[in-house]
């Protein structure tokens, strides 16, 4: 899974430290939740969305979705 917490979280000026700290996790959870190797609770997502004032839908980006969305706009081409 792809997301956008680090742009966020840089816009809104944290550290993933400080990210952390605010969601009750350890910094390397926001590490890899960065590069996409962790994919969190919905409770964790959530907290973390709402600390970077965004949606759970803006802020995770489910690949599986995005290649259905892909295929089902083909269809109308084709």
């Amino acid at each position: 899974m792809k997301t956008r917490i680090r742009d966020y979280r840089v816009r809104q000026g944290l550290t993933q430290e400080e990210l952390a700290i605010r969601v009750g996790v350890r910094r390397e959870t926001i590490v890899f939740l960065e590069k996409g190797k962790y994919n969190p609770s919905l409770l964790l997502a959530h907290k973390i969305a709402k600390i970077l004032g965004t949606s759970i839908e803006h802020l995770f980006i489910f690949e599986e979705v995005e290649e259905e969305a892909h295929e089902h706009h083909r269809s109308y081409i084709s």
